[in-house]
């Protein structure tokens, strides 16, 4: 036998002892605000729950080269799942399923081929499932603790679930016969309590196996008839190290995304017997270990939510597991063990996810007392601690309109010290709650405010707010909009328009606040907007690119607190930039979202619509730019722009857009376009536009011309479109005047020349005054194009 290779040498052996010693146990230091409590039992728990029983596991054998070699090119085929039609891949699963006969058992145990068996289940029929599962009956103790083999049960359960439902539903026989034997085959309803009764004298140790509570997990999430594909329990149900095995166009099936499930009354019967049986071993003590153990915690977490949610009724008994972790008679004693684990809970990273789970499910009774004796008086301390946030965010979800108050006034202290580490989430929770119970905001905003201020003022500062870079334009300045109002209508530079900027974790947390902020219109959402609108194009197009922060842009323009004005500076901030956004991911979703926002300024939308169109072949080229050629129509708008027009200006009208009085729009396009675009566009088939232009002149002569009381009406209701067109007039006046005054000039030197050359002169006036028209009108359509 060869030697373990082993390293030699005094400082080797000085090392090894020195780890030896040093080295804690494991998970000791996630419990070690509770090893005071737990001083006896928690290595008795250990010895008890951690180990399978001594008997050692079967061995089901090896696959030969030849059997590998098969099974291996039949995975790849199934994985591409490039056949013609399904008839052919079911000819193929029944060829690999007849190769696998006698050996689904080897099959599920190997490293190369288990991921062979998860494909097959996930394209198998019912038949075969259950043929498939019968093979399993009476070796579930032992797969299930298997490395391989766990998958294939956990696949197996999830793909078996919502037939026990159409079993249910459609009333179907409790006995099928096999297709390609005689062989009977049971009801999946009595498939799976057949599984459950053989794992049921294990549930102590499997809670804890490192593979087994897993495929216990999914097992009691079926009897549950809860989702077994959803966010708010897939990590419950799965390790985040898991690698899924999918197939290649295979859509997943409804059943396994509903909200709830159908089950059979004995898969409540079995589920309540599992709920009461886990735990009914296990002491005080014991229960409290398990919920700071890294396997058992999170099956104790789903045996926890089982009982909160599906059998009320077992709570008022002492062998309740919530009454056995929380007894509500030791929490009124100061310093009583109950009341030393439940503070241990809240700053465990590990038991802080059970407390979730106490605090979000708990009855409302329940709830109160553990809230006014544990938790009201420490809120803000808790708030403060990075692990307890996440349990103060579901407390905070259940608290009446009165309690929430009290708990915004406790935690707006700890504001600024959360915004300096860059937590959030609790600051997020209150303004979400706030806005449900409608509670006054401008306590947040100031605090916000302060905490997020310039370094030289008090103001709102965007930039330290969303964590921009400082060497982007607008950072902690104090001045206006005004001010940088020529380098907010610049260009942006190439390099802000290709590349994509990296984004942090705590820009994406501050994007998920400032979206809750924008919900509703309030103090919270007037202070994102008024701090995004004057900033330069560059730092819009910064966040735009970035894919973390455009989705504050694109709840900017869409929230019902931006109104027209608001969102016509954000939009004409992405002038220029609109094709290469429509390139990202990010600036994709921006662009729709330009779509909706530019409601009452069908101008701005033809102005996106143009630059849409001038980089048609990029857009094409791209997988997401063809989504935003396609959402914004623009193959109407290349094929039939008259069309298009009429249908985006019917859509989002032209409030921000008003006509000059006395003029014709249809006149004015045609003098600008040619006539034929404004033809195409409907403008002059269109009697009402004339009407509506003459109603508005009529009103502006009358609200001029009149009389003096109507004139100082007229004067005390301008628009400020209005005292442009006055503005505009005044320098057509005044350089008409001056052209005038040119003329005289030039008319007193050449008096002699005129009196000799007879009718010349008179020419020579007529075409001056032509020439001073000319220049007037040719003024009046600059400002006109300019008003607009």
């Amino acid at each position: 036998m060869p030697r373990e290779r082993q390293k030699r040498g005094r400082k080797a052996a000085a090392a090894s002892q020195n780890t030896a010693e040093t080295t804690p146990e494991p998970n000791d230091h996630k419990r070690r605000r509770l090893s005071n409590t737990l001083p006896s039992d928690e290595a008795e728990f250990q010895a008890d729950v951690s180990h399978a029983p001594s008997a050692e596991r079967p061995f089901y054998g090896n696959l030969d080269d030849e059997e590998q070699e098969y099974f291996k090119r039949a995975d790849d085929m199934l994985e591409v799942n490039n056949f013609g039609n399904p008839e052919d891949r079911q000819l193929f699963l029944a060829n690999v399923y007849k190769e696998a006969a006698g050996k689904e058992l080897k099959l599920a145990c190997s490293q190369s081929c288990s991921r062979l068996l998860e494909r097959l289940i996930l394209l198998s029929s019912p038949n075969q499932l259950k043929t498939l599962f019968q093979k399993f009956n009476g070796q579930f103790l032992n797969l299930v603790q298997h490395r391989f083999a766990s998958h294939c049960c956990e696949t197996l359960f999830i793909q078996s679930a919502p037939l026990v439902t159409q079993e249910l539903v459609a009333d179907r026989n409790d006995a099928e016969t096999n297709q390609d034997s005689d062989e009977v085959v049971a009801s999946m309803e009595n498939l799976f309590l057949f599984a459950i009764n053989e794992l049921h004298d294990s549930l102590g140790f499997l809670m804890t196996d490192n593979f087994a509570s897993h495929t216990l997990r999914v097992l009691l999430t079926v009897l549950a008839g809860q989702p077994l594909d959803q966010a708010s329990s897939r990590s419950l149900l799965r390790s985040r190290k898991k690698q899924g095995v999918e197939v290649d166009g295979l859509e997943k099936p409804k059943e396994n995304v509903l909200a709830t499930r159908s089950v059979p009354d004995a898969f409540t019967s079995a589920l309540e017997n599992i709920v009461v049986d886990s735990v009914a071993s296990l002491g005080s003590n014991q229960l409290w270990a398990m919920a700071t153990h890294p396997t058992g915690n999170p099956t104790l977490q789903l045996l926890l939510k089982l009982e909160l949610t599906r059998l009320k009724s077992h709570l008022k008994e002492e062998t309740s597991i919530t009454h056995r972790l929380i007894p509500s008679d030791a929490l009124t004693q100061e310093g009583s063990e109950a009341a030393g684990f439940v503070n241990g809970l809240l700053y465990d990273p590990i038991g802080s996810r059970l407390m979730e789970q106490i605090v979000e499910h708990a009855p409302g009774a329940v709830f109160k007392k553990l809230y006014r004796q544990c938790l009201k008086d420490r809120l803000g301390s808790l708030a403060r601690n990075e692990v307890a946030g996440y349990v103060v965010v579901k407390i905070l979800n259940r608290l009446s309109a009165d309690d929430l108050q009290t708990a915004v006034t406790s935690i707006i202290p700890q504001i600024p010290s959360l915004a300096e580490r860059s937590r959030t989430n609790v600051i997020k929770a209150l303004v979400e709650r706030s806005y449900a119970r409608n509670l006054d905001t401008k306590q947040l905003k100031t605090a916000l405010q302060t905490a997020y201020a310039k370094p030289k003022g008090t103001s709102f500062s965007i930039h330290r707010f969303l964590q921009l870079p400082d060497e982007l334009p607008g950072n902690d300045s104090d001045t206006d909009a005004d001010s940088v109002n020529s380098l907010s209508l610049a260009p942006a530079p190439a390099s802000s328009r290709s590349e994509v900027p990296p984004s942090t974790p705590s820009q994406h947390h501050a994007s998920l606040l400032a979206q809750a902020m924008l919900t509703q219109p309030s103090p919270l959402s007037t202070l994102i907007l008024a701090s995004l609108t004057p900033l330069p194009s560059p730092t819009i197009l910064h966040i735009a690119h970035s894919t973390a922060l455009s989705p504050l842009l694109q709840a900017a323009l869409t929230c019902p607190a931006a109104d027209l004005i608001t969102r016509r500076k954000l939009i004409t901030r992405l002038y220029g930039s609109i094709a290469s956004l429509a390139l990202t991911p990010g600036g994709s979703r921006l662009v729709d979202s330009i779509h909706a926002g530019t409601a009452g300024m069908a101008f701005a939308r033809e102005r996106v619509a143009e630059e849409l169109a001038e980089a048609e072949d990029s857009l094409r080229e791209n997988q997401y730019a063809r989504k935003v050629w396609r959402n914004w129509r623009m193959d109407l708008y290349k094929r039939r722009y008259g069309e298009w027009v009429r249908m985006t200006r019917r859509e989002a009208g032209n409030g921000a857009f008003q006509s000059f009085p006395g003029v014709d729009p249809a006149e004015s396009l045609r003098s600008r376009h040619g006539g034929t675009k404004a033809v195409a566009n409907g403008l002059s088939t269109d009697p009402r536009r004339h009407g509506l232009a003459e109603k508005q002149s009529q009103a502006f002569r009358c609200g001029s011309k009149g009389e003096d009381g109507g004139r100082d009406e007229g004067k005390q209701h301008k628009t400020p479109l209005e005292k442009a067109r006055e503005k505009h007039a005044k320098v057509n006046k005044l350089q008409t005047t001056q052209m005038q005054a040119q003329s005289q000039k030039l008319h007193g030197k050449g008096e002699t020349r005129r009196a000799n050359s007879g009718g010349g002169g008179g020419r020579g006036r007529a075409g001056s005054s032509s020439g001073g028209n000319a220049a007037s009108s040719t003024t009046a359509a600059a400002a006109s194009s300019s008003v607009r």
